[in-house]
């Protein structure tokens, strides 16, 4: 049995509630993506305990918890100023969704918990002793770096079909190969991603675009015919075909996203309707939206400083980012510098605003908003200094 020594405090914190659940009786061990993340030595954000404790049972044990997910056998603990969520030991069946069990019964044996879950480098336990508990092979398959159903791939994949974007993702994130008959299952069952929705399957894709390994686990999402089932990727496979021999991995989500927008030759006027059958933000559409217009601009010509300063640093080292994943010839470093000696970088830096201009007499209207724009204009050109006298020189000499 695997043993590890020293773990670190997110477990240590944790023991106490491990150990109080020992004391009454009951099994208690850490279990999934935690155990995986602390063996690849992975930034671990968060863990998951479960247990042999019935939900009520672990609410009399521990008088401050929340109901997160009772009827799945969910609850969260609140102990020493930190939230753990316990599950209890369970078997689901009856996924009519393709993604929720119909039901769920609680078991009193940790091998049967762990059958359910997805991948066998997901399927460890590890008990406050640090011992490692693989029913499934998980610690070699770490090894050999694969991801691998647990038990019958098309089993899994009927309770739950976004696992197999999960697949796609994991290889993606973890720079890990996708297990022979685990892809095949995948090619086969397919055509169950479109019953999953659209916001899960949008997660699971960024993670999966902007991982360290993307382009590899893209080609077997085109492969798998994963994407035939995605918002706007049908009979596009052409297209996409292009992003496994990108230069670079989008490491950003406003990258990936204008990447794909490129990638697809999507209309500008037709970005936000494709966003939308994503159900991104708003927010994220209307950054994407300029991402693409200034990577067009810089495929066409050099920008002017006013491009420059409407488009604003963020969205000009993202597109910089773009182009340099597509392989765009682009002088980064000379946009960069126009960019950093702009006169003003935001429209609260000009010296002057409308009230500003009422008080020199010019109305409140149209043409009150067009001598504003034509006066930053003249600043970010450089022809008229950023000062109040300077600026009301210039409107004497243009009245």
């Amino acid at each position: 049995m695997k043993k590890i020594n020293n773990l670190p405090p997110i477990f240590t914190a944790a023991f106490p509630v491990l150990d109080k659940l020992n004391e009454a009786g009951y099994e208690a061990y850490f279990v999934g993506g935690s155990i995986r993340d602390l063996l690849l030595k992975r930034p671990i954000h968060d863990i998951d305990i479960a247990t042999s404790a019935y939900p009520a049972e672990v609410k009399n044990l521990f008088p401050k918890s929340i109901d997160t997910g009772i009827k799945h056998g969910t609850v969260t603990v609140l102990n020493d100023g930190a939230s753990y969520e316990i599950t209890t030991f369970r078997t689901e069946s009856g996924y009519q969704d393709f993604r929720r069990p119909d039901h769920v019964t609680f078991v009193q044996n940790l091998a049967e918990d762990l059958k359910r879950r997805d991948f066998t480098i997901n399927a460890l336990a590890m008990n406050t002793k640090g011992e490692i508990i693989d029913l499934f092979n998980g610690l070699s398959d770490l090894k050999k770096r694969l991801i691998k159903a647990v038990g019958d791939p098309a089993t899994r994949f009927h309770e739950d079909a976004l696992r197999m974007m999960r697949a796609v993702r994991f290889m993606s994130q973890l720079d890990f190969k996708l297990e022979s008959k685990t892809k095949k299952a995948v090619s086969e069952f397919h055509d169950l991603l479109p019953k999953i929705s659209v916001e899960r399957i949008r997660d699971e894709f960024v993670k999966m675009g902007t991982g360290a390994n993307s382009r590899a686990a893209f080609q077997v999402f085109l492969d798998t015919e994963l994407s035939e089932g995605v918002p706007d990727f049908a009979g596009k496979k052409d297209l996409l075909a292009i992003y496994p021999q990108l230069k670079f991995n989008p490491s950003m989500e406003t990258s990936l996203w204008a990447v794909i927008i490129i990638l697809l030759k999507i209309p500008n006027n037709e970005i936000g309707h494709f966003m939308r059958d994503w159900k991104n933000s708003n927010a994220m559409t209307e950054k994407v939206k300029k991402i693409v217009a200034l990577f067009d601009l810089l495929s066409e010509k050099s920008p002017s400083d006013f491009e420059l300063f409407t488009a604003g640093k963020d969205i000009l080292l993202n597109t910089i980012d773009v182009a340099h994943i597509l392989g765009q010839p682009v002088n980064s470093e000379a946009l960069v510098d126009r960019y950093t000696a702009l006169p003003i970088k935001a429209d609260a830096e000009l010296a002057v605003d409308g009230q500003f201009l009422i008080a020199n007499g010019i109305k409140p209207g149209p043409k009150l908003g067009q001598i504003l724009l034509l006066i930053k204009q003249k600043v970010i050109a450089g022809e008229v200094e950023n000062t109040q006298e300077a600026i009301q020189d210039y409107l004497n000499q243009i009245e």
